[in-house]
């Protein structure tokens, strides 16, 4: 088994909601890793579920951020420059749609529901990585989640799916632009999964259902699968890759079609 110490490293999550949100998978991987993890969410309605989920977490720092606010995104930078100095990691775990844009048909998408969802699911990033920047040096690593409607059309994701594409696209040219200074940025489009932002999708248990006669595992994936592959690129054990969207999605993803009758 291959051991990963990441001592003395610091890491920011961003979008954690509970103990059921993906970036908490990957968040606490890093901690058994070894590294000091700083967390953000989004209202402080979620703050006593945080402390909660952190009390045994060692120097724990928390960040109330709405990411449409640059000036709360660029004070909690500076906070974490006058504590830290410097960052190793960012997870950007962080998407939303109005449910409206959602429920309806995807040509009657408004323009403001568009933005939004451009805004705070894709353009975030590039916030992120921007006040991140200065704080990153060679080895730095940067992992956002994404989802295949970014690819391929899954009915009710509507304009999250634009905003997954805009994402992937933004990782790619983030990787271009940091490639030089040794940071790197990656994608896991993770599949389904059992997470607040999920259960907001309409028709998301009869997808789920589906699930696991489509992909080849025959399953679901697992919270600590996603936490494992975050862990992986964001650690020198992916020091060659960046710019990537890697699937973890009991292979779901590859199929264009099931005909097997389970017969075997």
């Amino acid at each position: 088994m291959i051991s990963i110490d990441l001592s003395g490293k610091k890491a920011l999550v961003m979008g954690v909601t509970n103990e059921y949100s993906l970036g908490w998978a990957i968040a606490q991987k890093l901690v058994a890793a070894g590294a000091e993890v700083a967390l953000s969410y989004q209202g402080e309605r979620l703050r006593e579920k945080l402390e909660k989920l952190t009390a045994d977490h060692p120097h724990r720092r928390l960040y109330t951020v709405d990411v449409t606010d640059e000036a709360a995104l660029k004070a909690m930078f500076e906070d974490l420059s006058r504590a830290w100095g410097r960052l190793d990691y960012v997870v950007h775990s962080i998407g939303f749609a109005p449910r409206p844009a959602m429920e309806g048909r995807f040509i009657e998408t408004t323009a403001q529901d568009w933005n939004t969802a451009l805004q705070v699911s894709a353009y975030s990033l590039v916030a992120v990585a921007r006040e991140a920047e200065p704080l990153l040096h060679e080895g730095g690593s940067l992992v956002t989640l994404t989802y295949y409607a970014a690819e391929k059309v899954v009915p009710k994701y509507n304009v999250m799916a634009i905003a997954k594409a805009a994402l992937e696209a933004s990782v790619r040219y983030l990787a271009y632009e940091l490639g030089a200074k040794g940071i790197r940025v990656n994608a896991i489009s993770a599949g389904a999964a059992r997470t607040v932002a999920a259960m907001s999708i309409p028709g998301f248990r009869k997808m789920t259902a589906k699930y696991s006669t489509i992909a080849p595992l025959k399953r679901m994936i697992t919270h600590e699968e996603v936490g494992n592959l975050g862990l992986y690129l964001l650690s020198p054990l992916s020091s060659g890759t960046t710019g990537q969207t890697i699937y973890v999605d009991a292979g779901y993803s590859i199929m264009g079609m099931d005909l097997d009758d389970g017969q075997g």
